[in-house]
This record gives C-alpha cells, sequence and structure tokens, in this order.
C-alpha cells in the first residue's frame, strides 16, 4: 500500500529522461513538511485519468502541479478530472506558462491557487496556511481543526467548500534571497543520476532583454552561494551523477564564478562525465578559455543563443550582440577545443526577411558549430514581443507552444517550409547520422555535370525567393538554399516531418545526390557508409550494396566516447571526415 501524503507535488515532463528540477526546489524548501510530501513524476503521454489515480491513491489534502508549455494542455485535463472526482482537494499551479496572462486560462480557473514567480519559499507558506486553516461550516462554525494543533488566525479560516479567507487565488511570489533558497540536489534518487538528465543552477535571472524570451522580465542576474553549490555537486559526483545541465541562462556572465565551476569539473574531469552550459555567445575571455581548452573532446556542449545575425531585427527586439567577437568565439572553439556546440537561430523575429535569415544560417554553417537548432519564434506569456504585432503583422498559434504563423516578411506558406526545414534539418545534420553526408548537399557534385547542377542550385534559389545579390556567402553553393530544396523534396516524398525510419531517411539523402544533385553513386555510398561507421553501425543498407566493394569497419575509438549518443556521432564524422 503507498503511503499517504498531505502534499503531493507533481509534473508532467515532455520525456522520462528530463528530471522536474522545479518540484524538487519546491520539495527541498518545504522544511517540516518534507515528511508529509511525496513527489510524483509522470510524462505527457501518459492518460489523464492514470496520472490523477495515481495522484489520489496518495491521498493528499494539496496537490501541487509545475505547469510548463510543454504540458498545459496535458495538465489542464488533470486538474479538471481531479476537481471532478476530488473537489475538496486544494490544487496550487505554478510555473512560467501561470505566471502572466492567466485570466482566461482554464487550468488557473479550475485551480484554487496560482503562485505566480519563483516559489521556492512561497509554496512553503501557503501549504501551511492550507494545512493549518480549520474548516467553517455555512453559519462560520468550525467544522475541523488543523492538522497540527495549532489554531489559526480568523483571517486564515476555510468555508466548507475549501474557500480560504485571506489567501487570495493569484499569489505573486517575491523575489527570494538566493543564500536563503535550499539546494534541491539531494532529492535526485539513485536513479536519476543513473538514467536522467540532472539539471543544476548557480545563477538565475538574466541582464538582457531580448523582447522574445522569459528572462528578460527577470531582476538582474543574482548568484547562489558558491561554497555550497560546489559541496551539493561533490555530492552529486560521488554518488555517480555523469550528466549535469547547467539551466543558467548566461552563465560565463561572472566571470569569477564560471571559472571557478569549470575548474571544479575539470579537476574531477572522469570517463562519462558531461557539463553542458548555456553561454552568452559574444563573452569569451582568455580566462574562461585557458580552462576550457584543458578539457577532454566532447566532454563539455555550449549552447549558443545566437538568434540572429541581422543588426536591424536585433534592434527590434532589444538584443545586445556583438557579432564579430560572437564569430571569433565560435572560431576559437572549433580550432582549439573539442566542445560539442550547440547554437540556435529563431525564425520569424520581426524585420527578419527569408533572405536575412538565410545570410545568418549561413554564415553560421561556415562557423561549423556541431549542430545548428532552427527554432520558430514563440509568442510565450508575459514577453513583451507583442509590442511588434501590428507593425510587423506578427500572427501566432492560439494554443501552445504558440509558435509564428505568419508576419509581414514571411507568409504561412514559407513559414511551414521552415517548420519543416528545421525538421528535416535536425534529423539529418544536427542528429549527427549523417554529418558526412549532409555537407555534400552544397559541395560541388562530379566535374562532369558542372552546368546541370549549377543550373539546378540557381533554380533552387529562385524557388526559395532569395536574393541573390544579398547572399554573400556564393548562392548557388548556399546550404540554406540546398537544404531548403533537399526539405521541400523530402516532404512531397514522404509527406510528413515525424516517424521516418532511419534506413528510409539514408536512401532518401542517397537517391537525392545522386538523381538530383549529380554526385556519384560511389562517392555517395562511402559518405554514408562512413556516417553509419561514425554512429557505431554495422550495417550496411541494401540500397548501398551495388556500390562498395571495401567495407568500412565501426569506429572503436574516437573523441567524445564517453560523451551522449548524439554527440558521439558528430565526434565520430569528424575523426572519418
Amino acid at each position: 500500500m503507498l503511503t499517504s501524503a498531505d502534499i503531493v507535488l507533481a509534473t508532467l515532463n515532455a520525456k522520462f529522461i528530463h528530471c522536474a528540477f522545479g518540484l524538487r526546489c519546491l520539495l527541498a524548501n518545504l522544511g517540516e513538511l518534507q515528511s508529509r510530501t511525496a513527489l510524483l513524476e509522470f510524462e505527457i503521454q501518459q492518460r489523464p485519468l492514470d496520472v490523477v489515480e495515481a495522484i489520489l491513491a496518495r491521498r493528499p489534502r494539496i496537490v501541487g502541479l509545475g505547469i510548463y508549455i510543454w504540458n498545459v494542455r496535458e495538465t489542464t485535463e488533470v486538474v479538471a478530472a481531479l476537481k471532478r472526482i476530488a473537489p475538496e482537494v486544494i490544487v496550487i499551479l505554478g510555473g512560467p506558462e501561470v505566471s502572466y496572462e492567466w485570466e482566461e486560462q482554464e487550468v488557473v480557473r479550475l485551480a484554487d491557487h496560482v503562485i505566480t514567480g519563483e516559489a521556492d519559499l512561497k509554496f512553503a507558506e501557503v501549504c501551511r496556511k492550507r494545512l493549518n486553516a480549520p474548516v467553517l461550516d455555512a453559519h462560520h462554525t468550525p467544522l475541523s481543526h488543523s492538522t497540527n494543533g495549532e489554531k489559526a488566525g480568523p483571517d486564515l479560516c476555510l468555508r466548507a467548500g475549501g474557500h480560504l479567507h485571506g489567501l487570495p487565488k493569484i499569489i505573486p511570489a517575491e523575489l527570494p534571497k538566493l543564500e536563503d533558497v535550499a539546494l534541491p540536489y539531494d532529492f535526485y534518487s539513485d536513479a536519476d543520476l543513473a538514467h536522467r538528465v540532472i539539471y543544476v543552477e548557480v545563477s538565475r535571472g538574466c541582464p538582457f532583454t531580448c523582447e522574445f524570451c522569459l528572462s528578460s522580465l527577470d531582476i538582474p542576474v543574482r548568484q547562489f552561494p558558491l561554497a555550497p553549490f560546489l559541496a551539493a555537486m561533490e555530492r552529486l559526483l560521488a554518488r555517480g551523477a555523469t550528466q549535469f545541465k547547467f539551466v543558467d541562462r548566461t552563465f560565463n556572465l561572472n566571470l569569477l564564478v564560471s571559472r571557478a565551476v569549470l575548474k571544479f569539473f575539470l579537476a574531477r574531469m572522469r570517463p562519462g562525465l558531461f557539463v553542458h552550459f548555456e553561454m552568452v555567445p559574444d563573452r569569451l575571455p582568455e580566462q574562461l578559455r585557458e580552462v576550457i581548452a584543458q578539457f577532454p573532446a566532447g566532454s563539455l556542449q555550449f549552447e549558443v543563443g545566437i538568434q540572429t545575425f541581422n543588426e536591424a531585427t536585433s534592434q527590434n527586439i532589444t538584443r545586445r550582440q556583438n557579432v564579430t567577437r560572437l564569430m571569433d568565439n565560435l572560431t576559437w572553439l572549433q580550432a582549439h577545443t573539442g566542445v560539442h556546440v550547440h547554437a540556435d537561430l529563431i525564425v520569424g523575429l520581426p524585420g527578419e526577411s527569408l533572405t536575412s535569415f538565410a545570410t545568418g544560417f549561413d554564415q553560421l554553417v561556415a562557423l561549423g558549430p556541431q549542430e545548428i537548432q532552427v527554432g520558430i519564434l514563440k509568442r510565450l506569456r508575459g514577453t513583451p514581443i507583442v509590442r511588434h504585432d501590428q507593425e510587423f503583422q506578427m500572427r501566432y498559434g492560439a494554443h501552445p507552444p504558440y509558435e509564428l504563423l505568419a508576419n509581414r516578411d514571411l507568409d504561412f506558406p514559407t513559414v511551414q517550409r521552415l517548420r519543416r526545414f528545421a525538421r528535416y534539418w535536425d534529423l539529418t545534420a544536427n542528429s549527427g547520422n549523417f554529418k558526412i553526408s549532409t555537407a555534400l548537399l552544397w559541395h560541388s557534385a562530379s566535374s562532369s555535370q558542372p552546368e546541370e547542377v549549377l543550373a539546378h542550385a540557381q533554380d533552387e534559389v529562385q524557388s526559395a525567393n532569395l536574393d541573390v545579390r544579398r547572399l554573400p556567402w556564393a548562392a548557388p553553393a548556399s546550404p540554406f538554399a540546398r537544404f531548403l530544396a533537399f526539405s521541400d523534396w523530402l516532404y512531397a516524398r514522404f509527406g510528413k516531418r515525424h516517424g521516418i525510419a532511419l534506413e528510409r531517411l539514408a536512401e532518401a539523402l542517397f537517391t537525392y545526390l545522386t538523381e538530383v544533385l549529380g554526385h556519384a553513386p560511389k562517392t555517395v555510398a562511402r559518405k554514408l557508409l562512413a556516417d553509419f561507421a561514425a554512429a557505431g553501425r554495422r550495417e550496411r543498407p541494401a540500397f548501398l550494396q551495388p556500390f562498395v566493394d571495401a567495407p568500412i569497419s565501426a569506429i572503436q575509438s574516437k573523441p567524445g566516447v564517453n560523451a551522449p549518443k548524439r554527440q558521439r556521432r558528430h565526434a565520430g564524422a569528424q575523426t572519418t571526415s
């Protein structure tokens, strides 16, 4: 029989591998209520009624739910069912999706309370008030007493039905002092450490004001006390943790702290240790470079939010970025380190045309990051990006994830093409499955067909509605134009973006490179088999067998062998190529 809990903390994660960091922060700060609390994690794929059943099996009085853009639809169903089955259970919501523009949200209407902002300390305060308040009948006569025997004040009493006098539905959380916030890391289980990504943070907030991002609304950056944080990291390492993902928005802003954290992990480097940071792309001074260069290949990943290379667009969204310094930093990382660079670009920013985005994409390809994440602009609740709606005719989806549908510069069919572009790029280039072969899309084909191939490339540029005169990166060989043409071809072939088996995608890439672009079949076959070998695969697909005689063995030793699978594939491709 399951142990009952007065408080259940729960959320629906996007995938099992993700740990609910926010819930552990709440649990760590519940004080004496920790022993009366259960933490339950689910995935968005689970049936809402099964989630409700698991929650109610603990017989809670309070259920706290984390609401995010990726789970608000499913969580709304959970709350609706929970309130129908057990209306006496108090539901408290928190998280970024309900911290702004909550007035018309159904999940907010169904809940008893919503805590907006950083709820580390406020959630415990609200729970104490709810658990200690006696229930009054219609004549204001107590029906029950608090669970710990304490007497509640007259403004903290419950009417029959659950309404609490003196405690509003929407409860703003005061910004906590981080030195007062208990760290959550001891609440990762051994199973979490063995099978899931461990999220950590040494700072909160962001000094920048990018209008598409919720972090632009934060108070300037605050640091957790460094000594307790590093002690907590030491305990996690001692328990066997190997994958750390820092959720700090600007890890390298404070050079003293970032250098200390990097040196901490470098001193404890061991096979399998992998650390992810989100970095400010134009801030990589020598103090950090000196430490970063010492890390083994594949042990560090930097997520670099570039978003746009267009200066006018950056000004539109109040984004400060030194492009020259950014390019120098990325060039240095590729030349002198084994860091896996994951760079971000956003489609649909106010004032950025298709040609401008294509130019930026080609610039980024030339800089050589292992991954380029192409994201469609989202209109997150509370962000000031809405101020551009009228001037740039911004149109967003009405439901999560609130992605751009069209704007003044990109009509709906173009945005759809770019949505497919982003997905197919992720499947081929970002995945590392076709790192070597993908580059053939914009590299010259055999010299026997130069005029035919060039004519095809010119057609691609024109079909993409690009202004050739504004593509300084050799428009006929533009990676963006070439891959957009491949993306259109893939969609015509498959009619879908998801559920494409790896071998079918490999065969499609082979067909396109040989029959459309004119590459020699034997050359393409060797490249594809090299990709397979780099990923550690030994199979030789049937469609390649007529073109390759000599076997290509799977790579047994390569940089980044202890990194996660995706990063290992990229490292293997670099070794092979």
